[in-house]
């Protein structure tokens, strides 16, 4: 077996592994990076990029449907499923390929092609097609990403009918049916962009909620909407799928009464798992917790005192693509500057699901706001009669903004309607930057556009924290949007 001895290690070349490598850099140039699969990051290839192309169609055909609202008749709308999914791959290998093209252009030393396990915490043994290589390392990153965590039985009862969002992105034209189980950002935006795309979906979920909302309202809200947008199935507290012949056959228990319907195959959004499990981290002497996850400073990425850091999905913190990239230049940093260990701070938290109506939350979720005990109040609006939203067709969802007592600083918020992936940005960068309700109101907003919704929620706000000017309304004409 081969030995290679290098300053840092990073198991894994996805968003986070390619952050920690370019880091590392800084201070060494003794830096391999250990890929088992092929090239391109998880949102490249199977997540953020292609689900956005399909949306984008899905967009586009439900708009053409819509257009009759606005006096704008057209030709039936017409779907040509191959022709929708060749430019989802032909795109979406595009960005692969500009990921691809950037490793490849690293150094060949710096790269090692194969699957790495712990011997103990400073040693990896990696397994690839050309045998085993030892590689001795002073300080490792594990950025090996996660996978859909699918039930084992469901793998044994409907073999290739069971598809994950990966296999998505590979059709040659779109199915007839699809049953998706797993009402979360992917199965809520892949299952509403395949309905509208023509395909019978039927969106199945064990809890009472889509989404990731935690305000009550605002879940209870998304429930109503996306009911009223596609099949759904909520609260279903048993679900047994079974295969016939090429179809699968779903039976869902709901309210006490069972529903079974057939799809051509079923999707399985039900969460995803940090590929940690075969990594052999019990040879590490690395401390996990009850799940099998090294558990670390979010700060450093370092795991407990060790020369050992984590960052993206593996860490299963926030799995998005800019927390993952955030993340892998922590540990890349720390791991290249050992033993000089430094906190990063972190950004304010911001996520965005492009459904319609799109989702956000930024800052301090409701749930963490009620959990940590603090004093806040509640401003809203709803986009039902807000101007320009209702001049789109896009007048749906409402605004909850959060507000700390006393201070009257800015702490959160959450989001369902137009414009929310717009929104959320500039509510995120507020509260990073420790706002105050009274400032965000003295910045300046057209007219007439969505953020005069935000404004009014924020007055709504300051209302309810009794402080600042009264408001003056600022034009007397301009009716429900003004």
């Amino acid at each position: 077996m081969a030995t290679l001895h290098t300053d840092v290690a990073i198991i894994g070349a996805g968003t986070a592994g390619m952050g920690a490598y370019r880091a590392a850099l800084a201070y060494t140039s003794r830096v391999l990076l250990i890929e088992a699969g092929a090239y391109g990051t998880t949102c490249a290839r199977v997540g953020c990029m292609p689900s956005k192309l399909l949306i984008a169609a899905a967009d586009a055909a439900h708009g053409a449907q819509q257009a009759a609202a606005f006096g704008v008749h057209a030709a039936p709308v017409r779907i040509d499923g191959p022709a929708v999914m060749h430019r989802v791959r032909e795109e979406r290998d595009r960005f692969v390929g500009f990921v691809t093209d950037a490793v490849e252009r690293w150094p060949a030393e710096h790269q090692l092609h194969g699957r790495a396990h712990f011997i103990d915490g400073h040693t990896l043994q990696v397994d690839g097609e050309a045998g085993s290589t030892r590689v001795e390392a002073a300080r490792i990153v594990i950025a090996t990403g996660a996978r859909p965590a699918l039930p084992l039985e469901w793998r044994a009862s409907l073999g290739d009918r069971l598809l994950i969002n990966d296999d998505v992105f590979s059709w040659q034209t779109l199915p007839r049916s699809l049953a998706v189980v797993g009402a979360g950002v992917i199965g809520l935006e892949l299952a509403q962009a395949l309905h509208r795309l023509g395909v019978r979906v039927r969106l199945y979920a064990r809890g009472p909620h889509v989404g990731p909302l935690t305000d009550p309202a605002l879940q209870a809200l998304a429930a109503r909407e996306f009911a009223a947008a596609l099949p759904l199935s909520l609260g279903v507290t048993a679900l047994t799928p079974r295969r016939e012949g090429d179809q699968v056959v779903v039976q869902a228990l709901t309210d006490g009464v069972m529903h079974e319907e057939r799809f051509d195959a079923l999707l399985a959004a039900t969460g995803r798992r940090p590929n940690v499990d075969q990594l052999g981290l019990a040879q590490s002497g690395l401390p996990l917790d009850l799940a099998g996850v090294p558990q670390f400073d979010r700060r450093t990425a370092q795991i407990g005192q060790s020369s050992v850091f984590i960052a993206g999905d593996a860490a299963s913190d926030r799995p998005l693509l800019h927390e993952a990239a955030d993340e892998g230049r922590i540990a890349g940093d720390n791991a290249g500057r050992y033993p000089d260990v430094r906190a990063h701070p972190r950004r304010t938290p911001l996520a965005v699901v492009f459904s319609d109506p799109q989702i956000a939350l930024a800052g301090h979720s409701h749930a963490e706001l009620v959990a940590a005990g603090t004093d806040f109040e509640t401003g809203r609006v709803s986009f039902e009669d807000q101007g320009r939203s209702r001049v789109m067709l896009k007048n749906r969802g409402a605004l909850h903004v959060y507000g700390e007592h006393d201070s009257g600083r800015f702490l959160g918020a959450e989001m369902l309607g137009p414009a929310a992936e717009h929104l959320g940005h500039l509510l995120a960068w507020s509260a990073q930057r420790g706002d105050t309700v009274q400032q965000m109101l003295d910045s300046p907003f057209y007219h007439p556009v969505i953020e005069e919704g935000l404004r009014s929620a924020l007055r709504d706000l300051r209302r309810s924290l009794r402080m600042g000017p009264v408001p003056v309304p600022q034009c007397l004409d301009c009716g429900p949007g003004g």
